[in-house]
């Protein structure tokens, strides 16, 4: 069928709106205002001043939220380098879109353009083999920058609701946490750092075995005697963490840094699940095993940020800290 000459106009000007429209959608920029895009309009930085107020109940310990904080803020900056690629190339782009007609009608460049369905013509105009190249180049470019900001920022908004559903759950369980360190305080009292149940062979007892807590030594005893130890365990050692509090145990599955064979993989799996179900009677804050971590307050495995090796990924050994 052959469109008038009256017909071609009116769909030539309607395909110039459309394609105004749509240029101007991805050339106002997609991920304004995209840190709180969310419908809850969830905050970092609110949600920053209330994971502080829990750092006390927490024992400063706030792995979890630290580790999604990150993630938050790394992709708040790739968002900012995308925008500023957005911004260059907006201008040439919006030359495009814009076109004027040439003699009384569409220019020939721009006509497959028009002829396309609104959600396929910057894709059949960055394809066109008719259209100039530098053209086309743009034309994707553009494209693609917008999707990569909107699975950045789907990434972020998931990141946000995360952190906001941890802190949450932290709050709900913070006054169970803390009944349960006031009691494990009190049981400590009449006891000496360090104290065990002096079952423990020689050859389980790692650097800094017996410079811990009374909770942690009772922790640490107790998993020991639970499962054969392939490694000695490691305790103390002066550092900012729980480690220089004396409140954290390293339960080695391999030596030297090396990836732990399936056997001991699997003893690794097995301790952490120990652990978390025996956290509450031990009185255990957190666990670290194969980069996730296990929360007393959430009660649930996160993955955790990638830190350069099996060791600091602790793939090799099942990391346990105590509340106190």
């Amino acid at each position: 069928m052959t469109s008038s000459p009256r017909s071609f106009a009116l769909r030539t000007k309607r395909g110039l709106l459309v394609l105004t429209t749509l240029s101007a959608a991805l050339l106002v920029g997609p991920v304004a205002g995209v840190a709180h895009a969310d419908p809850d309009d969830v905050d970092i930085d609110e949600l920053t001043e209330r994971a502080e107020e829990l750092e006390e109940s927490y024992n400063g310990e706030l792995l979890q939220f630290s580790e999604i904080k990150d993630r938050v803020e790394e992709a708040e900056t790739d968002l900012e380098e995308i925008e500023e690629r957005l911004d260059s190339s907006r201008g040439t782009v919006s030359e495009i879109a814009h076109a004027r007609y040439v003699d009384g009608a569409v220019d020939p460049a721009l006509r497959v353009v028009f002829d396309s369905a609104p959600d396929r013509m910057f894709t059949d105009a960055a394809n066109a083999t008719y259209l100039g190249e530098s053209q086309a180049e743009q034309i994707a470019d553009l494209i693609d920058t917008r999707d990569e900001a909107e699975e950045v920022t789907e990434e972020l908004n998931t990141e946000l609701q995360d952190a906001a559903e941890l802190v949450e759950e932290l709050e709900e369980q913070k006054d169970d946490v803390e009944e349960r360190i006031a009691e494990l305080e009190a049981e400590e009292a009449a006891q000496n750092p360090g104290d065990g149940d002096g079952s423990v062979p020689d050859d389980a007892r790692g650097p800094g075995f017996d410079d811990v807590t009374p909770t942690m030594a009772g922790i640490r005893d107790d998993i020991i005697g639970q499962f054969n130890q392939p490694y000695p365990t490691g305790c103390y050692r002066p550092s900012a963490d729980d480690h220089g509090d004396g409140r954290a145990c390293d339960f080695m599955m391999s030596a030297n840094g090396a990836m732990p064979s399936e056997e001991n993989r699997q003893l690794g799996s097995q301790i952490a699940q120990y652990a978390i179900d025996n956290a509450d009677r031990l009185g255990i804050d957190y666990i670290i095993w194969e980069q996730q971590i296990w929360h007393t307050g959430s009660r649930q495995w996160s993955g955790m940020e990638d830190r350069g090796g099996l060791t600091q990924n602790h793939f090799d050994h099942v990391h346990v800290s105590s509340l106190t």
